[in-house]
């Protein structure tokens, strides 16, 4: 009966908007015409908002006294700071909520150029702060920060695209390295390890996840390996992380300084903490930096077991939640783009966690969504905005077609693909539904 159907009316599966790059205009502004706030993704923006409020909490905590000692009068000079890059990270965040996420994808290569040229200029230019070169203007501007934004943009345009082949060693497999490479290269000579790791491991994980062999994975894991090793060999701090490390496993007594005090800050907190604002670890240079780096030992002085173990349930809420939003996707552009800023903050928040607990070697890195910061803070909104922009997307396409009454079958561009995310499955099916009608 439904195939009858069909037979009697063949145009209107072939009218039916199709919201990919091909897309008529017609469907691109229906789009606008559906209520922002009924297509917003509540569980990310919910997600989002209590770690920003944890967050400006803990950086009031970690920051009253510094505001008193540095600035002399205010105890709150660095919670306002703080503040106002909140503010700006939201309205960004609202910005890429709005605009349609496709529209990015052609800046893509034109921001990589911009950000290799950044990464190029601060090895000359850079502010040296704690032996590194790592900013521009002032500290404002941190282009590795940029640059993880950028990957993940680039490599989702990249890996997206129809003729993209990730399986194939000569088309696949050497431009990604040669592109990664270049990105690298310039972070390393900074040194600025911590990036290079989260570049890494996110783009190797969007490119694995986009159809590339288990043995390209095998090859750049070998490669990233000898770089490790070769750093180790030729940075002393480097070395000295990695000793520190191996002889703590044995007796934590001879762990670095950074690690007693971290270890020192979660014993006494215990389970519950001693409250807001009354840790001491923070006084007096105890934990380094610990309204950024080390904000994750202050809330396990502060809030105990359990309120660090509630800020990690809301990083796992927050994997889950983009998982399900690239899994909705319309395109695989989109399902790339949302899994690779999901895994980009999933990456950077494992590493500050991992480092406060001990489980790995002491490295600068700030805890997304929580720790004090200008740039990190503002590319971070940007890539929640673009991922609710494409939960927007996916819903607007679910509600049309749950009022069509043709039984069309939904296509996610993610479930019907072939291996991960190939494209080859998606082609075949498409003219199968349309001999079918």
């Amino acid at each position: 009966m439904a195939d009858q159907t069909i037979h009697r009316n063949p145009q209107r599966n072939r009218t039916m908007p199709r919201f990919t790059d091909e897309a008529p205009e017609a469907a691109r502004t229906s789009e606008q015409k559906k209520s922002y706030l009924a297509t917003l993704d509540l569980p990310l923006v919910l997600i989002v908002g209590l770690l920003l409020v944890i967050g400006s909490g803990m950086v009031f905590s970690t920051t009253f006294n510094w505001s008193l000692v540095e600035e002399g009068s205010s105890t709150a000079i660095f919670l306002e700071r703080h503040m106002r890059n909140v503010v700006l990270g939201l309205i960004a965040c609202v910005i890429f909520a709005v605009v349609d996420y496709r529209f990015w994808r052609r800046f893509a290569p034109i921001m990589l150029l911009v950000t290799f040229g950044a990464l190029v200029a601060v090895n000359f230019f850079g502010d040296d702060t704690f032996g590194a070169r790592r900013a521009l203007i002032g500290g404002s501007l941190q282009p590795g920060e940029l640059a993880e934004f950028t990957m993940v943009l680039y490599m989702a345009a990249w890996l997206g695209a129809k003729r993209t082949r990730p399986d194939s060693f000569l088309f696949g497999l050497i431009p990604f390295s040669i592109l990664l490479g270049l990105i690298l290269a310039p972070i390393a000579l900074q040194p600025d390890f911590s990036t290079v790791v989260i570049i890494g491991a996110t783009t190797g994980t969007m490119y694995f996840l986009a159809g590339a062999r288990i043995w390209h994975l095998i090859v750049v894991g070998i490669a990233g390996i000898l770089l490790g090793f070769f750093v180790v060999q030729n940075y002393a701090y480097a070395q000295d992380r990695v000793d520190t490390y191996i002889a703590s496993l044995a007796d934590p007594t001879q762990a670095n300084y950074h690690t007693q005090q971290v270890i020192t800050a979660f014993v006494t907190g215990g389970w519950t903490g001693k409250g807001l604002g009354q840790g001491t670890q923070k006084f007096n240079n105890a934990l380094p930096a610990p309204h950024t780096d080390s904000i994750f030992a202050v809330i396990g002085e502060e809030l105990g077991v359990a309120g660090a173990s509630f800020v990690v349930l809301l990083f796992v809420a927050f994997v889950i939640r983009g998982f399900q939003i690239a899994r909705r996707a319309v395109d695989p552009f989109g399902a790339l783009l949302a899994i690779g800023l999901t895994l980009w903050v999933a990456i950077q928040a494992l590493l500050n966690i991992a480092v406060m607990t001990a489980i790995i070697p002491t490295s600068g890195l700030p805890l997304p969504f929580i720790s004090y910061g200008g740039s990190a803070l503002l590319v971070t909104m940007v890539g929640v905005g673009l991922m609710l922009n494409v939960s927007r997307v996916a819903n607007i396409r679910e509600s049309t077609s749950n009022r069509r009454q043709h039984g069309t079958t939904h296509d996610s561009g993610w479930g019907n693909r072939r291996a991960r995310l190939s494209r080859t499955s998606r082609r075949r099916s498409a003219p199968q539904v349309t001999r079918r009608a």
